[in-house]
């Protein structure tokens, strides 16, 4: 007969290969952070630029198989449960894609764009949001 340990071993690595253990963690994580997440001061709404931003890291993050750090990443940013479709991301980018770029995230693309042409034209100008779009934590 199987002794306790031995029995929740087996119960932990049947959990862990089915992927559920990492899942129910993300889960707490989230639940503790929501419960832990002073509702009383209310989180700054959620801005076209930082939409889009997430939804960049988002995608990256389960690409890679983070997906607990991307369920944290949603339920605390508030970004909307359902992801934005790559094609509405990629045009208000305003990047073209090819069928090889379509097979990884478009952070991949931005990031490989600025490390491959940033020696021969000189460096980007990087501007802020426009007039009345500050960033979360930031005064107009």
């Amino acid at each position: 007969m199987a002794t306790i340990s031995e029995l929740k071993s087996a119960v932990r690595d049947t959990l862990e290969s089915r992927g559920v253990l990492g899942q129910l963690k993300a889960r707490i994580r989230a639940e503790v952070f929501s419960a832990l997440d002073d509702q009383r001061e209310p989180r700054p709404p959620l801005s076209h630029e930082n939409l889009l931003i997430n939804e960049l890291i988002r995608e990256y993050l389960e690409f890679n198989k983070y997906r607990y750090t991307a369920s944290v990443l949603t339920a605390e940013s508030g970004q909307p449960e359902a992801a934005l479709d790559r094609q509405f991301m990629a045009n208000e980018l305003k990047v073209s894609e090819d069928a090889s770029s379509k097979s990884v995230p478009l952070l991949y693309g931005l990031v490989s764009h600025f490390l491959n042409s940033g020696e021969d034209r000189g460096k980007f100008f990087l501007r802020g949001p426009p007039a009345g779009n500050t960033a979360p934590g930031q005064e107009a």
